[in-house]
């Protein structure tokens, strides 16, 4: 299973914590994986281009990602966590989405 942690601070998301694998199907074969890895890279992408300047951080198996509390910022990380509301609509027990105040 995926685990999808979002960061809270004062009422704005400031960031997220991936690791795991969906468990879908086998490595380099699962769609779902993709989709996260995905969305995850495209987030940290938006971010930086639009001046966020996130501090991400690569490991085995797990990515963080984090700003500074900003409403836009924020607004990114929120459409990240809807995205992957839906995959799990899709695809069940893939993904366990939780969220910490920072």
């Amino acid at each position: 299973m995926i685990r999808a942690e979002f960061f809270e601070s004062k009422g704005l998301l400031v960031g997220f914590s991936f690791s795991g694998h969906s468990g879908y199907a086998e490595s380099g074969s699962d769609i779902v994986c993709a989709a996260v890895s995905s969305a995850v890279q495209l987030t940290a992408n938006m971010l930086e281009g639009t001046g966020h300047s996130p501090d991400v951080r690569v490991g085995d198996n797990v990515i963080e990602c984090r700003v500074r509390p900003d409403s836009n910022a924020s607004r990114m990380i929120e459409v990240l966590r809807e995205h992957f509301e839906s995959i799990l609509e899709e695809f069940p027990k893939t993904i366990k989405i939780t969220n910490s105040e920072v």
